[in-house]
């Protein structure tokens, strides 16, 4: 029975390992775009406040997404 099975599993391993890396490449992007957002509100001296908060949560998202 595991024989019949066996291409269902492989197919079934590929797909889940390209969800896994579309995910971790989509947390990524979402770090960078979060950390440039903070960096864009650091700019102005009253924004620094919201800005270096955002950066920090930017670079940690990022941090989990490639060691996850």
């Amino acid at each position: 029975m595991k024989i019949l099975l066996l291409p269902f599993r492989i197919v079934w391993g590929i797909i889940s390992l390209i969800f896994n890396l579309t995910g971790r490449l989509l947390g990524v992007i979402t770090g960078i775009v979060i950390m440039a957002l903070g960096l864009v509100l650091s700019i102005t001296v009253v924004g620094a406040i919201f800005g270096i908060p955002i950066i920090i949560a930017g670079f940690l998202l990022i941090v989990r997404s490639l060691f996850r």
